[in-house]
């Protein structure tokens, strides 16, 4: 049977073009979105094989929605090769603004709380069947950022958020490392730059290195095929990220002066 790939997030931007593109590989396609009409058109649109993908209705932000999404997923199609966390959102803020504090907790139920609740039904039946001799690998994948890497003014949310979702799937590919010689379950995580996506084009700044989301995806598929544990896509932005992880304080305060902040989600 063709191997069976779960992906949030997959109505619009990377997810949609990470679909397209393990589709094209011959692989079959779980794909979870809020709405389902939308997923089920951009599918006609493209010409899928209807035998060859389903659509799960979920609200990432939602722990029981989604994992409900999950549950059927492995109940009436088996259990995924490969999840791919991929559902995330953007919301500039302004911590001085009460009115802004709620779009943090968004952010964070979405972006953080949402990959955990995705993985989390996965975990135990990957395990048990990983211990099956000839079983395929298990995989899976957390979408982080490079904003994660540094802070940038009026993005503490996202920032953040992807900053935790760095740390987790660290965190996590270490819980579910094999051990004695018995298999685990991969974890890794993919840290996109800048991708030609419709949540990067509401930015009002500069994009360094922007790299159209089928180039990301072709990519990703095969970091996600090689098993590499973390890799920043495209890698020049990569590169630039580690020099500005090491500089110091002063410095990157005074690179970021008078530069634009990303625009408050309310205003």
């Amino acid at each position: 049977m063709q191997p069976l790939v779960f992906i949030t997030g997959a109505s619009s931007g990377i997810g949609q073009a990470l679909a397209l593109r393990f589709y094209q590989e011959g692989w079959r396609l779980a794909l979870v979105a809020r709405r389902a009409e939308l997923m089920h058109d951009w599918a006609q649109q493209q010409g899928l094989n209807s035998d060859r993908y389903r659509v799960f209705t979920a609200d990432v932000s939602d722990n029981d929605s989604i994992i409900a999404a999950a549950e059927h997923c492995m109940a009436s199609w088996g259990l995924p090769e490969v999840v791919i966390a991929n559902a995330g959102i953007s919301q500039g803020m302004d911590t001085a603004l009460r009115a802004d504090l709620p779009v943090l907790q968004r952010v964070m139920a979405t972006n953080v709380l949402g990959l955990a609740a995705t993985f989390n039904p996965f975990i135990l039946p990957m395990q048990a069947q990983a211990q099956d001799q000839g079983s395929p690998p298990f995989t899976l994948v957390g979408i982080a950022s490079v904003a994660g890497i540094r802070g940038l003014p009026g993005h503490a949310a996202y920032c953040a958020s992807k900053a935790a979702v760095i740390s987790y799937c660290e965190s996590l590919r270490g819980e579910l490392r094999g051990q004695k010689g018995r298999p685990g379950v991969r974890v890794l995580t993919i840290a996109p730059g800048y991708i030609d996506t419709p949540l990067t084009r509401k930015n009002k700044y500069p994009m360094p290195f922007l790299m159209p989301s089928p180039t990301f995806a072709d990519h990703a598929f095969k970091t996600i095929v090689r098993g590499t544990t973390y890799r920043v896509i495209p890698w020049p932005m990569g590169v630039v990220a580690k020099l500005l992880r090491c500089l110091p304080n002063a410095w990157f305060d005074r690179l970021l002066q008078n530069q634009p902040r990303k625009h408050r989600e309310a205003a």
